[in-house]
């Protein structure tokens, strides 16, 4: 139902809208429809994954004289710091779009920058080529990051949200572990020239990112979207047609809903608005966010993209066997958050998130000591690896939800795309560079001294969640945080 009420100070007519989809999309049984969705959207993580690894376990590769390119180790460094860079910029650009444009403009958007940027990468000729379009894929990854997790959790019932978001964003180590198979074949110069593998490894990203692009675009614009930026009626209609599948798909009768929330239709939300939300209006919630951010980003980015590198130089495992050693550690991250989403959704966010941040910066110390005490092979790190990151990427994948959860609508993507910044600009720009050089150094106690910075960050995570955490499961979105337009509405 559309409200027609008069501004006091102006007289200006406002448009008011009334609407009840919040509560429909909630009280939704679970159905294919939101497999569909999932897969559409979630599947991109997939592709990241996919990408990260197969650079990680490539690393060495890329140093030798018949790769094409022969980068050195802080080359390879700074690859990784330019994808990271352009993860940065492009989620900033992307993310602020994606709050004024829609969810499904630009979820479309930066896949098709991905898809682009990850074929030319294969044609890589010189360093410099690589570097940019390392930059232009990281882009792509980085505009997905507020597109997907806007969308998704506004798409998903409360009681389901934190399973869902968990485990989509824990889908990156499945791209990660097929990465790091496939690499075991296409490094393998036995079967594929040295030249030729890593090219071959971007291609096959480029293809299955093609096959999201096209399943992507039955997903429909979220309807939370659409009630507050001037298009209830179409909000109603994407709702309607929801409920339709659902209903043909479990044959149950949905209950009608009389929980409403009025908000005043808006086309944009200016920057000094997102500012003055995010600092004025919810300063803990900012600090919070940056913690989680920092910690997981710096954790991952400083520790993850040089693992070839480790295991290369230190224990003397060939480029073309560094695989081996992925596969389980990303197979670990990967169930981490399959097995732990459903807690975060049951037993609350706070403690899960407090348990996930403070074990696995516990076990990254342990991890630094035995290595630094030289009495690990580079089978025991890797199990020592899985460990730490099976607790690390339920955090990293909370850290995405935490942020999604606890701002308004309005300026839910650009907040995503904010932290993830910060968080990656200081851990994920910094790291690898830093990392990158302890590694090459040589020198055991220079890497000890690179975990227990990022277990220190991760734990103070941790910390930070103990303090200023918030209770979000089960709870609807707009009752975790107002929307603006409905603050202005009862105004």
């Amino acid at each position: 139902m559309r409200v027609i009420s008069a501004g006091n100070s102006r007289h200006e007519v406002i448009d008011v809208v009334r609407t009840d989809v919040p509560a429909r999309m909630d009280r939704l049984p679970w159905s294919s429809w939101h497999w569909l969705m999932l897969v559409g959207l979630g599947t991109v993580w997939i592709l990241d994954g996919l990408e990260v690894t197969i650079v990680s376990a490539l690393s060495d590769r890329l140093t030798e004289p018949g790769s094409g390119l022969v980068l050195s180790e802080t080359q390879v460094g700074l690859a990784t710091s330019c994808y990271v860079t352009g993860a940065v910029c492009g989620s900033l650009f992307f993310g602020y779009l994606t709050d004024r444009w829609g969810r499904k403009r630009l979820f479309l958007l930066t896949l098709a920058l991905y898809l682009l940027a990850t074929v030319l990468t294969a044609f890589s000729f010189a360093p410099w080529w690589f570097f940019v379009m390392r930059f232009l894929t990281g882009a792509g990854i980085g505009g997905e990051y507020a597109a997907i997790n806007s969308a998704i959790d506004e798409l998903v019932p409360a009681r389901w949200r934190a399973t869902v978001s968990l485990a989509v964003n824990g889908s990156y180590w499945f791209g990660a572990a097929g990465g790091a198979a496939l690499s075991l074949v296409l490094l393998d110069v036995g079967l594929i020239p040295a030249w030729l593998g890593w090219r071959l490894a971007f291609g096959l990203g480029a293809v299955l990112g093609l096959f999201i692009l096209i399943v992507r675009r039955t997903v429909p614009e979220s309807p939370r979207w659409l009630f507050t930026h001037g298009r209830a009626e179409e909000a109603d209609r994407v709702v309607t047609g929801i409920e339709e599948h659902v209903r043909e798909a479990t044959g149950e009768q949905l209950e009608p809903v009389d929980d409403t929330i009025e908000v005043e239709e808006r086309t944009r939300t200016s920057l000094t608005e997102v500012a003055v939300t995010l600092v004025r209006s919810y300063p803990r919630r900012t600090l919070l966010g940056l913690a989680l951010f920092v910690g997981q980003a710096f954790l991952y980015n400083a520790v993850y993209f040089t693992q070839g590198l480790v295991l290369s130089r230190f224990f003397g495992v060939s480029s073309g066997s560094v695989g081996l050693y992925l596969v389980p550690l990303a197979a670990g991250s990967f169930v981490g958050p399959l097995v732990l989403a459903r807690f975060f959704d049951s037993i609350g966010r706070r403690p899960m998130i407090i348990t996930s941040y403070l074990g696995s910066g516990v076990l990254l110390v342990g991890t630094g000591l035995l290595f630094q005490a030289g009495v690990l092979s580079a089978l025991t790190l890797t199990i020592a690896w899985c460990a730490v990151f099976f607790l690390a990427s339920a955090g990293a994948s909370s850290a995405y939800l935490t942020v999604s959860e606890i701002f308004p609508l309005e300026v839910r993507a650009l907040a995503i795309a904010i932290f993830y910044s910060v968080g990656t600009g200081l851990g994920g720009i910094i790291g690898p560079v830093l990392f990158g050089s302890l590694v090459e150094s040589g020198v055991v106690a220079n890497v000890a001294f690179g975990y227990y910075l990022g277990a220190g960050m991760m734990i103070a995570g941790g910390l930070a969640e103990a303090v200023l955490g918030i209770r979000a499961e089960r709870r609807s979105l707009e009752s975790v945080a107002e929307p603006l337009s409905a603050k202005a509405a009862t105004g």
